[in-house]
């Protein structure tokens, strides 16, 4: 099912004017960028605390002492108290992971995001890893899929179902929540990362994706937001030296090349019937906006159960993950759809999808 929201007002705003001079910006700037505006981020998004919600923060859950390895835990306080978890009633587990470009963000400005779908009836895993252009996707997944092996190993002490998984991201978070998502069900990606899913197929129950970084082919559109940096700083052969990207210039044989390698981290290459129901957030003002409706396109190609929200661009309020923000009446139209989808995934009989090792 895929819901467009219509919303009066003017479609010709001075931000939709400004973002037609904003065009291949650099990884350096997007760092810098981030940088600033984390910390007020931070602040903004977490207001007012709901009290409603128990968490356990930065749990180590590597067993090293990389500070990129925390997660969070959030637990309806409710359900903690009443015994319910105790008595068999475990809840959905939605695992989490942040966005901001690979390069930056932080678990710490999702809590209220977080929280709010804890409310919803689940618990929740908010999750950091270890970032570009220090490190490369393999990492990333890496330590995606670490995460998975601990939730496997320990949610039930929180009261959550080991065998009720959705996993889910924003931006660059949701792309690593989509590739992780595929190497599960597609053993030649995981043996491309050299990965063994945590997670049995059979109880990766959905996938929740906001503003995602779904569809690769759009970083080579021209005049697209981001440069090519971003894609070649994800891969092991990049050329990254002590965190450094080497080069600026792509050569038609090196553009070709870079072409064929981003399809190891784009998440539309490797749908197949077997990915469980997806549920999708985005919005004409997102930069990913086109990568989104492709993603769509392809989920139907295969017959993959997709709820989609989109909003159109007369809709002020739903710039690039503006799902974070609780204070929109879009955000929370967003977290309704997502409790009733992580509801109705977990109800969902348990299939016989093959487990590879």
């Amino acid at each position: 099912m895929t819901t467009v929201v219509h919303h009066a007002g003017s479609a010709f705003s001075l931000a939709r004017k400004v973002r037609g001079f904003v065009r291949r910006v650099p990884v350096w700037t997007w760092r810098l960028l981030m940088r600033i505006v984390g910390a007020s981020e931070r602040a903004r998004f977490n207001r007012e605390p709901l009290t409603e919600v128990d968490y356990v923060h930065d749990i180590n859950y590597v067993g090293d002492s990389h500070p990129a390895h925390q997660l969070d835990v959030l637990t309806p306080a409710l359900d903690r108290r009443d015994g319910r978890a105790g008595e068999g009633k475990s809840l959905p587990v939605f695992v989490y992971f942040h966005g901001g470009g690979w390069t930056s963000g932080d678990k710490a400005a999702l809590t209220k995001y977080c929280a709010n779908q804890a409310v919803g009836g689940m618990v929740v895993v908010n999750v950091n890893y270890r970032q570009p252009p220090r490190f490369h996707m393999g990492h990333v997944l890496q330590d995606a899929n670490a995460a998975l092996a601990w939730v496997s190993a320990n949610i039930q002490d929180y009261g959550g179902d080991p065998e009720c998984v959705v996993l889910g991201g924003d931006s660059a978070g949701g792309q690593i929540a989509a590739l992780l998502t595929a190497a599960t069900f597609r053993p030649e990606l995981a043996s491309h990362y050299s990965l063994q899913p945590a997670v049995d197929g059979r109880h990766l129950k959905g996938l929740v994706q906001h503003c995602s970084v779904v569809d690769f082919s759009v970083f080579f559109e021209s005049g697209f937001v981001l440069s090519l940096n971003f894609v070649r700083m994800l891969l092991p052969s990049a050329g990254t030296a002590g965190g450094r990207i080497r080069g600026r210039i792509f050569t038609r044989k090196a553009l070709e090349g870079l072409k064929a390698e981003a399809g190891f981290v784009s998440p539309i290459e490797w749908l197949n019937a077997q990915f469980p129901p997806v549920f999708l957030t985005t919005s004409e003002r997102d930069f990913f906006y086109k990568a989104n409706v492709n993603f769509i396109d392809r989920l139907q190609e295969h017959a993959v159960p997709v709820d989609a929200l989109i909003y159109l661009w007369a809709n002020a309020n739903t710039e690039h993950t503006w799902q974070q923000d609780y204070r929109y009446p879009e955000s929370q139209e967003v977290y309704r759809r997502l409790h009733a989808f992580v509801r109705s995934v977990s109800q969902r009989p348990t299939t016989q999808i093959p487990h590879h090792t």
